[in-house]
């Protein structure tokens, strides 16, 4: 590091945090060829897996990783959401996330941060130095803040994610293509707001990663036709990375981390199905296609990825299930999941989490009763307009795992054991040197 001199006038130590979307850790681990530049961060600083969140899902990762709280404090569950008393979902927003961004805090202290493209911030905070929202964003025009931002984005043919259906095809060259596009303009954005150096905390996510595992990690894991084409787009990454990391001034300490890990996909499995067809999940007409369809008769139904409610009184509209029946019936439930098999015989949960267990905070009142953290092979499902089988295979052959996510920090002082998602925000701000009460996070300081 060192490239340049710092512009910024304090001497304050300062992070640059690099976010690979669902890259586990064993994939850099065993290739240190195609992972030279991060093998070499390894080596210097202190490298390791990281157990991700329940549920392991970008949409609910993101929210936990930069405010180092679970969902029943972020309010945050997964891509769709449950308003409360309702069976009417929403796609959680920026705004939807309850508990305190690691940047707030920082610019709270007076310091400046650069957030780019992290999932679940739209629209852009405008009390920040500058930011683009990431996932689930409309587009660069909306997404981006001050006005200066977005200028350069647009006159650079920026781009917030890959188009993703293009992974649908048999034929994965467009897909890959598009990939490497959207690779090569997060780099080039990402490098020249490193240049102007005027940040104390830089946060920047590379999307990609976790769509090209979508659709080509079980090539990469069972040698399929793609894997050199996976290879060479994972050689691009670390080469970028590298070329970030050199680029980085000595006062600053480089963070990499993914919000979970991932594995090859074998089935889908359609949970509301399933649910149908145990006499668990009932409609009110044969002509369903959403949550708000079920009837009084629906003890329990799914939400992705993994997450069931039981169709309680009082709580749910049609709340067909008793208070008093609450304790039996989700034990019930838990145990039929846990028995679940596959077409292969494999155990479809690694285990099934209780709410209790899982989630605690100010927001857990739309919290799932259980959730199933699966066995590596099964990617969890949950439509209401119907599928055949319980059991399917769609266009993707890669899913998100709960272990295995990565932390590398170009520190050998940082301890990576037994670690998970929580404790990345307050360790970047020990390194930071930011005060901060400890007992506000879930997790705790590697530094």
């Amino acid at each position: 590091m060192g490239l340049f001199d710092r512009l910024k006038g304090d001497d304050a130590p300062r992070v640059a945090f690099f976010g690979i979307d669902g890259v586990p850790f064993s994939l850099i681990d065993e290739h240190p060829d195609v992972f030279p530049n991060l093998t070499e961060m390894a080596s210097d600083g202190s490298a390791g897996p990281i157990d991700s969140i329940v549920p392991p899902e970008s949409s609910a990762c993101w929210p936990a990783l930069t405010t180092g709280v679970n969902p029943g404090q972020t309010g945050v569950y997964g891509f769709q959401d449950r308003e409360v008393g309702s069976y009417d979902t929403y796609v959680p927003m920026g705004r939807d996330v309850q508990a305190t961004r690691l940047w707030d805090r920082v610019t709270d202290d007076g310091r400046d941060a650069t957030v780019l493209n992290v999932p679940v911030t739209f629209p852009p905070q405008r009390n920040v130095q500058r930011m683009v929202s990431g996932f689930l964003s409309p587009g660069v025009d909306k997404a981006a803040y001050p006005d200066e931002l977005r200028d350069h984005l647009q006159d650079n043919d920026y781009r917030i994610d890959v188009n993703a259906k293009l992974g649908h095809d048999d034929d994965k060259s467009d897909f890959v293509e598009d990939a490497h596009k959207t690779l090569d303009k997060r780099y080039e954005t990402f490098k020249h707001y490193v240049e102007q150096d005027d940040w104390d905390l830089f946060f920047g996510v590379f999307m990609t990663t976790d769509r090209v595992n979508h659709f080509l990690f079980k090539d990469y894991e069972r040698d399929g036709e793609n894997q050199e084409a996976f290879f060479e787009f994972y050689k691009q990454v670390d080469a970028y990375l590298g070329d970030l990391r050199d680029r980085l001034p000595d006062d600053v300490t480089m963070v990499v981390a993914s919000d979970h890990g991932f594995t090859s996909l074998d089935y889908e499995v359609h949970f509301n199905e399933w649910l149908q067809q145990e006499g668990w999940l009932d409609y009110e007409d044969d002509d369903h296609s959403e949550l708000g369809d079920i009837s009084e008769d629906t003890k329990a139904y799914s939400l992705i990825p993994g997450r069931f409610y039981i169709n309680l009184e009082d709580r749910e509209p049609n709340g067909g299930v008793p208070r008093d029946m609450y304790e039996s019936v989700r034990a019930d439930l838990k145990q039929r999941l846990e028995e679940l098999e596959g077409p292969d015989g494999k155990k479809v949960a690694d285990r099934v989490v209780t709410k209790e267990d899982a989630f605690r905070g100010d927001h857990d009142d739309i919290a799932p009763d259980l959730t199933v953290v699966p066995n590596h092979g099964f990617d969890l499902k949950a439509g209401f307009k119907g599928s055949e089988d319980v059991f399917g295979v769609g266009p993707r052959n890669g899913m998100h795992s709960f272990d295995n996510a990565t932390l590398l920090v170009d520190d050998p002082d940082v301890r990576i054991d037994d670690a998970d998602l929580y404790d990345i925000a307050p360790t970047i701000l020990d390194l930071l040197d930011h005060d901060f009460d400890r007992a506000q996070f879930d997790g705790s300081s590697l530094a």
